[in-house]
């Protein structure tokens, strides 16, 4: 597959090393030379200096010929015109990176799929989602859900009190044979680990979990976690995530958010009035108390400033905040902050890459999900007719020892997967993988 991307920015470079592993011709289009440099460093990916929105940039990447045109670039108006423009050129899909929420209000009337852009994603929306998604699952680090939550992957951190501890993944297989659940991935010193019978768990230790509804609480509790309910809400930030996230939470239950712009704060008071909108700097932890800090179950820091939202969040989580959640926008901080007690981070730039992946993969893969802070995916397949995949039992199957099979569904009934299981056509099937093991995954799906 030919893909073009215009704007290297972390959306971009993301995007890049996620398609240039699968052996995709990968185009990269940026005004910033620095930025081009750095991308050059990628296996396979030829560079153009220059913009996307210029004819012959576009000509000269070979636009005719591109599968896919992906216009990332930190200027809404540019990553429209390059898709419309890409899409009169020869591209046969185009993808544009939005900030303007009523572009995807159908209700609006506006088809641009007759402008000639096919998906557009609004990465403020999907952080919001995920934020909630975050606050109803209170224990959880990360969640993903397959099938309307049929199964489900959760990210729990183990703390050392946790039944589990110093415990053989074989040890709890015989002591909880019973229960739909099955761990997937140990994340322990920056390290990602597809477990094996004899690894022990320790504390700290981050656990990916793939698990049926019905077995969700044996997970937390094993994990010494419980989920409980939320009542009371502190938001940081006013800025687009944090005003989406308090609208959806503001029914059902208390929020209060802090915005530390006067005009802002007024605006925010009249448009949220469910929301308690305090005019103030969220890093002054005297306001932090007035404002009833230790009463609250979760405090999420969502402001432009990845310092800030850190910095914030270990305060509330010291004053005895529940949870906490922050969004980290600066790539490189992303393996270092779960090491240092943030509870759980949004990543709205790799959020944007793995959907406009998913879109990309839309047919042969169902959903394509990057886990933040950690170096694995998570994926789903259907099972196609006359794959490897149904030749043989799953332990027999000579699957990649870098990824492993967590479960399946087949007629709307979900199945834990164990060596003896065998997967048949048609079924959806989750896969967590270590990245250089995704291309050989995909050949036992088709």
């Amino acid at each position: 597959m030919r893909v073009i991307i215009a704007g290297m920015g972390d959306v971009g470079y993301q995007l890049a090393k996620q398609l240039s592993s699968e052996n995709n011709d990968i185009v990269a289009i940026d005004l910033d030379h620095d930025r081009l440099h750095y991308t050059d460093q990628m296996a396979d990916i030829l560079t153009i200096e220059g913009s996307s929105t210029s004819i012959k940039i576009l000509e000269d990447a070979q636009i005719d010929k591109a599968d896919l045109l992906v216009a990332v670039t930190s200027s809404e108006e540019v990553n429209i015109a390059t898709a419309i423009l890409g899409k009169k050129l020869g591209a046969k899909k185009t993808v544009a990176r939005i900030s303007n929420a009523e572009y995807l209000d159908p209700r609006h009337g506006v088809n641009f799929s007759e402008l000639g852009i096919d998906f557009m994603i609004y990465p403020e929306e999907l952080a919001a989602l995920e934020t909630v998604n975050l606050i109803n699952r209170t224990a959880a680090t990360d969640i993903i859900e397959f099938e309307n939550g049929k199964l489900q992957v959760i990210g729990l951190k183990l703390d050392k009190n946790a039944p589990v501890i110093h415990k053989t993944l074989s040890e709890i297989s015989k002591q909880y044979s019973s229960f739909d659940f099955r761990v997937v991935a140990i994340y322990r010193n920056f390290r990602t680990i597809i477990p094996k019978g004899n690894d022990k768990f320790l504390p700290n230790d981050q656990i990916f979990v793939i698990s049926k509804s019905e077995a969700l609480e044996t997970v937390l509790r094993l994990a010494g976690k419980e989920n409980i309910k939320f009542d009371n809400i502190m938001i940081l930030g006013g800025g687009k995530i944090g005003r989406r996230v308090a609208s959806l939470l503001s029914n059902k239950m208390t929020v209060k958010l802090i915005d530390s712009n006067p005009e802002k704060a007024f605006e925010l008071a009249d448009e949220l009035p469910n929301t308690l909108v305090i005019q103030g700097d969220g890093r002054d932890i005297d306001l932090l108390a007035q404002e009833g800090i230790i009463d609250v179950d979760a405090f999420i820091a969502v402001t432009e400033d990845a310092e800030t939202n850190i910095i914030t969040c270990l305060m509330a989580k010291h004053l005895g905040v529940k949870k906490v959640i922050a969004l980290v926008d600066k790539v490189e901080y992303v393996p270092l902050t779960q090491t240092i007690g943030l509870d759980s981070l949004i990543n709205k730039k790799l959020i944007a890459a793995n959907n406009i992946v998913r879109f990309i993969k839309k047919g042969e893969i169902i959903s394509y999900s990057s886990l933040e802070g950690i170096d694995a995916v998570v994926l789903e397949f259907i099972a196609q007719p006359g794959s490897k995949i149904t030749e043989d039992n799953i332990a027999d199957s000579d699957f990649p020892k870098d990824a492993i099979i967590g479960g399946f569904i087949r007629k709307n009934e979900s199945f834990i997967a164990l060596g003896g299981s065998k997967i048949n056509a048609g079924d959806k099937v989750v896969v967590f993988s270590l990245p250089e093991a995704v291309g050989k995954i995909e050949k036992f799906f088709k």
